[in-house]
């Protein structure tokens, strides 16, 4: 089966689109400790065990909720399902022909965005920076988001169900630490609407 060919546009706007900034992250973090979530994001992935050891060694007084950012990385899978369900649920008709989600190539998109969200979350939870967006990068989500017509109320569900998956798997103290790095991510993209 071939691939969907995109436009040009689209292929600028895919590269602009970064959810995460690190910007405003050296009054707390040394460059060595930047350069690994920096290195993270770049590459597309969580931070690795040995990543968050050398962030640990180069920053240790913000590393305190490291494990945690490990523990929804470890349950990254559960977690996109269960937000995955509460879409289907909420928007039974969505991947069915005329849904927002139809073909089946944009549904696995939209699902691979939960992952990337959890993601960068992630890294605002184990560098400890609630404000871990770039208003730039948001930007070019947003606009890339209108070129392909993504269905906005549909993707704030799923954020919405990454936290409550993510919450469920966290101590009842542990939440209301996590909860604002969800609700920062979520008032962003609610502002997409």
């Amino acid at each position: 089966m071939t691939q969907p060919q995109i436009s040009e546009k689209v292929r600028e706007l895919i590269q602009k689109a970064r959810i995460v900034s690190f910007a405003t992250w050296h009054h707390t973090h040394p460059t060595g400790a930047i350069q690994r979530f920096q290195a993270a994001d770049d590459e597309g992935r969580y931070l690795t065990d040995e990543d968050v050891k050398q962030i640990q060694q180069l920053a240790p007084t913000t590393i305190a909720l490291a494990s945690l950012a490990q523990q929804l990385r470890d349950r990254v899978s559960e977690i996109v399902d269960e937000a995955r369900d509460q879409v289907l649920q909420t928007f039974p008709t969505i991947t069915q022909p005329g849904g927002g989600l139809y073909p089946a190539e944009r549904a696995n998109a939209c699902w691979r965005d939960f992952w990337h969200f959890l993601r960068c979350i992630t890294y605002g939870i184990a560098g400890q920076h609630v404000d871990y967006t770039s208003p730039e990068g948001l930007h070019y989500m947003q606009l890339l988001y209108q070129e392909l017509q993504v269905p906005l109320d549909a993707m704030v569900v799923g954020l919405e169900g990454i936290k409550t998956a993510s919450l469920k798997r966290v101590e009842p103290d542990q939440q209301a630490i996590l909860s604002p790095y969800f609700d920062h991510l979520i008032e962003r993209l609610k502002q997409f609407c």
